[in-house]
């Protein structure tokens, strides 16, 4: 039985936004649909626009053309104050001379709420983060991660549809970063919000979002879940800026399409490689187009022998280092070009013994590699 219904309405829409600084362009023409519930990532470099786009959600930067629709009601010119938003700034921005009880309630008294429904409200919001004992504590008196959850606390006692975080574990070190990970994603299925992040750490990004949107110079280069972005990059750009990439430039001497054109397969003249190679393309190349072949390094393969592989490339060893849950294996091809292989300590005692200056064939299926435009 087919689904006649229509599809949600999604809780945010942003059309054709531009947002300029003098001579500057920092969102350029930018267009995008965010889903009730999501966890959704703004990911970029400094400067790419990342930043700018969610201060125009929270209506603290109005955007120069184009419009915001929050819920279904244009917000493009709402002051802050009016829109169903909270944001949570990297800095925390907690008053310290007010208790955790009173930071958290700042915003309700604000809004000349009534008395019992504030202490209620608070309360509520701290007992869920886990923060209850230490109401009556000043900031300076918890650790980073606690004045985190006060921070939280403080923007969800409000109940907004929308909470906006701007970088918000850029504060904590490694092992509290981690750990505020997996709590941050727990805390938005419990409350049911939608969660809009910035980052500029793609692996914050891929462990946290639901979808990310890369963006460079204030334009959307490709949006998707984290496993569509890093699996089936769209552009050189976005194979490089997540993770650790082996890409090989050269120009198409083949392509060809499955049956109904969604799927086509490329081979790639390339130089770096030495030999042609072939990978899943998204869309059709000419014959001597430039384009990039791209592979990971956990999709390689070491072997002493050639092996019968979609594709296979030679080198020696130059380095092999141990990293506790795999090694990583440098290997420079006869053409120059260095090579990384990422192997499980399993995998790399199926495949041998190895010190540098081996000489070894890497190899990988033409289904793990991508064909990208130069």
């Amino acid at each position: 039985m087919s689904d006649t219904g229509a599809a949600p309405r999604p809780i945010i829409r942003i059309e054709n936004v531009t947002k300029r600084f003098g001579g500057i362009t920092a969102v350029d023409a930018v267009n995008l649909e965010i889903a009730r519930g999501e966890f959704f990532c703004l990911l970029g470099g400094s400067g790419s626009g990342k930043t700018t786009l969610l201060r125009m959600l929270a209506g603290l930067d109005l955007p120069d053309e184009g419009r915001i629709v929050i819920d279904g009601e244009d917000m493009t010119a709402t002051p802050a104050y009016r829109r169903p938003v909270n944001m949570m700034f990297q800095s925390y921005a907690l008053f310290p001379h007010l208790t955790v009880e009173k930071n958290v309630a700042f915003g309700l008294q604000e809004e000349r709420r009534p008395k019992a429904e504030i202490e209620t409200r608070v309360r509520e919001a701290l007992d869920m983060l886990e923060m209850g004992r230490f109401a009556a504590r000043k900031p300076h008196q918890l650790s980073g991660g606690q004045r985190q959850r006060v921070a939280f606390a403080r923007a969800l006692v409000k109940q907004p549809k929308i909470l906006l975080l701007d970088e918000p574990l850029a504060a904590l070190d490694k092992k509290l970063r981690e750990r505020a990970q997996f709590e941050l994603v727990n805390l938005r299925a419990r409350v049911g919000i939608t969660f809009i992040m910035v980052t500029h750490d793609q692996e914050e990004a891929m462990s946290m979002a639901s979808r990310i949107a890369l963006m460079n110079h204030g334009k959307i280069v490709q949006t998707g879940s984290p496993r569509e972005l890093y699996e089936a990059p769209a552009s050189r750009f976005v194979a490089d800026f997540f993770g650790a990439a082996n890409l090989f430039a050269g120009k198409v001497v083949a392509s060809q399409s499955d049956q109904d054109s969604r799927h086509s397969e490329a081979s790639v003249e390339s130089a770096a490689a030495g030999t042609v190679l072939r990978g899943v393309a998204a869309a059709g190349f000419k014959a001597g187009a430039p384009a990039a072949v791209m592979v990971r390094p956990e999709q390689v393969c070491l072997a002493r022998e050639a092996p019968a592989a979609d594709n296979a490339v030679h080198g020696k060893i130059s380095n092999l280092v141990f990293l506790g849950s795999h090694h990583v294996c440098q290997v420079a091809l006869d053409s120059g070009k260095t090579m990384l292989a990422k192997l499980s300590p399993a995998e790399l005692a199926t495949a041998g013994s190895f010190t540098p200056g081996d000489a070894v064939y890497l190899s990988w299926p033409a289904s793990a590699a991508r064909v990208l435009p130069e």
